[in-house]
């Protein structure tokens, strides 16, 4: 089946069920400590890594007349606290993780379930979620630079001298990163925990070292230190704000990973362990610039390694570039799935999907994400040189996501929680206002940077729409020319064309009319088979459908049949193991007597398209470098009859 023939049937309600335990990672319960050392290694590898550059950027924001004072290095640390306070622990922990999928996260999961709240499924909502998507594309491609980049740099402190080898060293780390992604992460996976563990403690104890070289950076905890520093200087605080943001990036994977652990570990995890570690962390550096100021040191320039003794340097450079490797790792993890989540919601092309694990569903690979993401990476370090220089293109995609993910939030809490109005407007007005504040605040730097995220997910957005827009066209266009498939059954029924033995499977987008291989048999071959199947796969608004209700089976005719198969958005289409299940709905289904019938379309740009030309020329090349609907699908080669047609958009 033509993957743009399935957007008006592939947004479809499903029945709200776990899937047998090979697809569903809830399925196999682990305690909540491992949960807990997982979430360690994959949820907080972002904003774990965030206290190497965060307030750094945020105190050279700060800095007016050359020199920090008290009050601005108070403010700086009550902001930092204070937007980790209420972006996670507030809006994420209280709020956004409740808003699970049936127990999925991520931006096109909630997308998923507020469009299915809605009997029309308005576009308007889909087009918030493809932003979101676009924008978590954006940040994907930041956040493996500046993390690894601003760990390296830590060889600065180490040995000066090895400043010009910064670059090199970052390009040969990420490369390798990538290339690896081909034979899977399943056992390095089992250390990123334990690492992220160290990693932590490592931030809260020498944080809270050096939290006694100035106590009263505890004064920071006091928000009247944040307003303070806002009303202070406006133009300084609005730059700061920015820079400060860096503190929270990250905060946006909670959601997006809870279907791998679930609420529990990652709240629990941030709150006994990320959350004091951090803030300890950010105390420290606060405490180390006071008192080195005070005591008229040399100039601070990279306080989270300054502030290390000397015999532990370089062991926290190592600790500190494992850590950055293991947010990374995340990020593209993330990035595969959400891939897969929009192909499935036939918002993207059928990309290549392998699966690196016998035994981990989720342990999944795509080549072409994975070098278009490795070629952007390895540009942004080698075009911005230096983590501070990166700091300035981070930030608009995050926030912009967190904006998006308010306002879906907003439908959720109204039309599946059924909260009254007044109860939804008063945290929902409060998180859109911080997001706007923080969005704001980075917009400002698109001349400085940032213009580098917004141009990845512009990219991306503008492939999302234009593969949503082309499938409708072609999809409305081909139902014109089809015929309704209850006038061949009765055709066939009354004068039928020779009989061969077998049965003849037809995927198609649209039940109700007669699928284009089936139509083109009977002209040119003028035979029919003993069995006919009309199949459509469906993908349902949630993420896992279970085995019992994978398939529906109903009898057209002696000789035709047609069946459903329906599959969750995080689930892969194995079209031969499902139609396996059908043996208990009645039909003796052997894969070694089945032929399966495809359409091949040619596409072609008609004069009076009505998409512009650039972007029926775009389309078609998404369709052409579209994988193949055999491998897709998971269907025997062997058992595939393909039939070209041609189409003018």
């Amino acid at each position: 089946m033509n993957q743009a023939q399935r957007e008006d049937i592939a947004i479809q309600e499903a029945p709200a069920s776990a899937d047998d335990g090979h697809n569903d990672p809830h399925s196999h319960a682990g305690s909540l400590k491992l949960l807990m050392m997982g979430a360690l290694g994959v949820v907080y590898g972002d904003i774990g890594t965030s206290p190497i550059y965060a307030f750094r950027e945020a105190l050279h924001a700060s800095i007016t007349d050359g020199n920090l004072l008290r009050g601005e290095i108070l403010g700086v640390i009550s902001l930092i606290v204070w937007s980790l306070a209420l972006i996670v622990t507030v809006k994420y922990v209280l709020f956004v993780l409740r808003a699970d999928n049936n127990g999925e996260g991520g931006i096109l999961s909630l997308m998923a379930l507020v469009r299915s709240s809605f009997a029309s499924r308005p576009d308007i909502i889909l087009g918030i979620g493809i932003i979101g998507a676009s924008l978590f594309f954006g940040d994907a491609v930041i956040t493996p630079a500046i993390s690894v980049l601003s760990a390296v740099e830590g060889l600065e402190i180490v040995a000066p001298q090895m400043t010009h080898y910064v670059v090199p060293i970052t390009i040969t780390i990420l490369l390798v990163l990538f290339f690896v992604q081909r034979h899977g992460t399943g056992r390095m996976a089992s250390i990123f925990g334990p690492i992220m563990l160290l990693w932590f403690l490592a931030l809260g104890l020498t944080g809270f070292i050096h939290i006694f070289d100035d106590p009263g950076i505890l004064s920071g905890l006091n928000p009247y230190y944040a307003f303070a520093f806002l009303g202070g200087n406006p133009a300084t605080s609005f730059a700061t704000i920015g820079a400060i943001f860096l503190a929270v990036t990250g905060a946006e994977a909670l959601y997006a990973d809870l279907g791998h652990f679930g609420r529990k570990p990652i709240v629990r995890a941030w709150l006994w362990i990320v959350f004091p570690s951090l803030i300890l962390n950010y105390f420290g550096q606060g405490a180390f610039i006071l008192s080195h100021s005070a005591a008229g040191g040399e100039e601070v320039r990279n306080p989270f390694f300054q502030m290390m003794p000397q015999w532990a340097l370089l062991p926290m450079v190592v600790l500190a570039t494992a850590a950055t490797v293991i947010a990374s790792q995340a990020v593209l993890t993330g990035t595969y799935s959400l891939a897969r989540q929009a192909v499935q919601l036939n918002i993207l092309p059928r990309l290549e999907v392998l699966h690196t694990s016998e035994t981990l569903h989720g342990q999944i690979y795509m080549p072409r994400i994975n070098m278009l993401l490795g070629i952007a990476v390895v540009l942004l370090v080698v075009t911005f040189q230096k983590s501070s220089n990166l700091a300035a293109a981070y930030g608009i995609a995050v926030t912009g996501n967190m904006l998006v993910t308010t306002i879906l939030l907003f439908f959720v809490m109204r039309r599946l929680w059924k909260w009254s109005l007044p109860v939804v407007l008063v945290p929902i007005v409060g998180f859109i206002i911080v997001d706007l504040m923080f969005f704001s605040a980075n917009l400002v730097k698109v001349h400085q940077g940032g213009w580098a995220s917004i141009v990845v997910a512009a990219l991306v957005l503008l492939v999302m729409w234009t593969w949503v827009r082309g499938s409708r066209h072609l999809f409305q266009k081909s139902r014109k020319t089809e015929v309704p498939l209850d006038i061949i059954v009765s055709q066939m029924a009354r004068k039928e064309p020779v009989i061969v033995a077998g049965t003849a499977v037809f995927l198609t987008g649209d039940p109700s009319s007669v699928p284009t291989a089936l139509m083109h048999s009977l002209k040119h071959y003028k035979v029919l088979h003993e069995n006919n199947v009309i199949l459509t796969v469906v993908t349902a608004p949630r993420p896992w459908v279970a085995e019992d209700d994978r398939a529906r089976v109903s009898q057209y005719s002696d000789r035709f049949m047609q069946v459903t198969l329906t599959f969750g958005y995080m689930q892969s289409p194995n079209i031969p193991r499902a139609l396996g299940i059908c043996r208990k709905l009645g039909w003796k289904y052997d894969i070694m007597t089945t032929s399966f019938f495809l359409s091949r379309r040619v596409l072609r740009i008609s004069p009076r398209s009505p998409m512009p030309h650039w972007q029926a020329k775009l389309f078609i090349t998404l369709a052409r470098s579209a994988s193949d609907a055999t491998e897709y699908f998971q269907i025997p080669t062997g058992r595939v009859v393909e039939i070209g047609t041609q189409v003018n958009l």
